[in-house]
């Protein structure tokens, strides 16, 4: 088979590395892919987003299977243009992308279908949703309703920063017409997870369990990022909190989307908060996470190839999926000043050092080759990846490479999988 992954960061560098171990796999090509990628697959120097020009390509090189990365793309409707070309691709058409496209319309199919997630009330006005914040008690969660590059989500520790945010989102229009309408919800407290699976638009296959970290610096501190870093599995995430999850949250929210006659044939991402052995949903996604993917995939020993191309063609039905017993950490490396203005374009070394070592990987983010040189050319640059017998192992064995890999300006957090820990330790304790 012929393969075009779309997109350019980390999650797209694990997809194609995995998909690279397929026995059915002919060639990959990434559009428009990164330095990592360049080394294992074809990259086209077609952006994510010129849907017309992707499809074009398809066409012209007989591509048998389309993977898509980034959710801009998906929410353009690169699903619905593909089918009508008769070009075969996984992922959700756009009626199903609005399920994260508009966290409005995920909140609102909540309600609908008893999904448990926090209270919450949306405004498409300033004023009234500045007078509901001054009604309540901080913390409050502000939310943009369209696509904020994971940026959109708010937690307001007071009431000053609750309306902030309103302003910024309603009046300033930090994130455009994302914030046309904004949700203002109850600040849910216990531990984030992450459960993913795979659909048909009727049928479901988990992935293993994972956690991501969103917060700049060590212990959750500072801004919000796209994600510094993420372990498989989250001890945190029992097998009762795994089921409640599929039959609470996930399977509700893939009937009820079939029901709308917009199906989920792709990724159904359920961003989750635990708290008192329940389950509370925080987000729909509908493509891979990042970094999550980049710790899940490590775990996989099925044929991912095999398993996209079942859920394209609607098959799914008693489909399962082999395990790695190994625990895997991300750790996401930085540019200097990350995630606000950062430097493009310095020179990084020690990658093959790093890959030396026993059970690691490196997925490049914001990498590109120039005159034989790789580069940094993002803010999130690498995700350096190892394996363990447990959490501990893992982190132990990344954070030693992470160490042998140099460009100027580079950082990460050094508490990736802490949390994992604390968990198995209180278990034991």
């Amino acid at each position: 088979m012929k393969v075009l992954i779309i997109g350019h960061g980390a999650r797209e560098h694990a997809i194609a590395w995995k998909i690279k171990q397929s026995p059915r796999l002919k060639k990959i090509y990434c559009a428009p892919g990164n330095g990592g990628t360049a080394q294992i697959a074809e990259n086209v120097p077609v952006k994510a987003g010129a849907l017309g020009g992707l499809a074009d390509f398809c066409e012209k090189e007989k591509i048998d299977l389309t993977i898509v990365g980034p959710e801009a793309a998906l929410a353009s409707g690169i699903v619905d243009l593909f089918k009508k070309r008769n070009l075969r691709i996984f992922g959700p058409g756009k009626s199903a992308a609005h399920l994260e496209g508009s966290k409005v319309f995920m909140k609102e199919l909540c309600r609908d279908e008893g999904i448990p997630t926090a209270d919450f009330e949306i405004f498409d006005n300033a004023k009234k949703a500045g007078d509901f914040i001054r009604s309540k008690s901080a913390p409050l969660v502000v939310k943009a309703d369209g696509l904020a590059a994971g940026k959109g989500v708010i937690v307001a520790k007071t009431e000053a920063e609750a309306l902030a945010a309103v302003e910024n989102i309603m009046v300033e229009r930090i994130f455009g017409s994302a914030g046309d309408k904004v949700i203002v919800e109850e600040c849910l407290k216990g531990e984030e997870a992450s459960i993913i699976v795979v659909s048909d638009g009727e049928n479901i296959v988990p992935l293993a369990s994972s956690q991501d970290h969103k917060r700049i610096f060590d212990g959750d501190k500072g801004g919000n990022t796209g994600g510094m870093g993420a372990y498989s599995p989250a001890p945190v995430v029992t097998d009762a909190i795994f089921n409640k999850t599929i039959s609470k949250i996930i399977i509700p929210a893939i009937s009820g989307m079939k029901k709308r006659g917009a199906p989920v044939r792709g990724v159904l991402y359920a961003g989750i908060m635990i708290s008192g052995g329940e389950p509370k949903l925080l987000e729909f996604n509908v493509r891979f996470g990042d970094p999550e993917t980049q710790a899940i995939l490590p775990r996989l020993n099925s044929d991912l190839l095999d398993l996209l191309e079942s859920a394209a063609e609607g098959s799914l039905k008693g489909y399962s999926l082999d395990w790695s017993e190994k625990s895997c950490v991300a750790v996401v490396m930085a540019s200097g000043g990350y995630p606000g203005k950062y430097e493009k374009g310095k020179e990084i070394s020690g990658i093959k050092k790093a890959l030396d070592l026993e059970n690691n990987l490196v997925f490049h983010a914001g990498t590109k080759i120039v005159a034989e040189k790789l580069l940094t050319g993002g803010g999130r640059v690498l995700n350096v990846v190892a394996l363990g017998g447990d959490i501990k192992e893992a982190m132990d064995k990344a954070y030693r490479a992470c160490k042998l890999i140099k460009f100027d300006g580079a950082h990460y957090r050094k508490d990736i999988g802490y949390r994992a820990i604390n968990t198995v330790g209180a278990k034991n304790g």
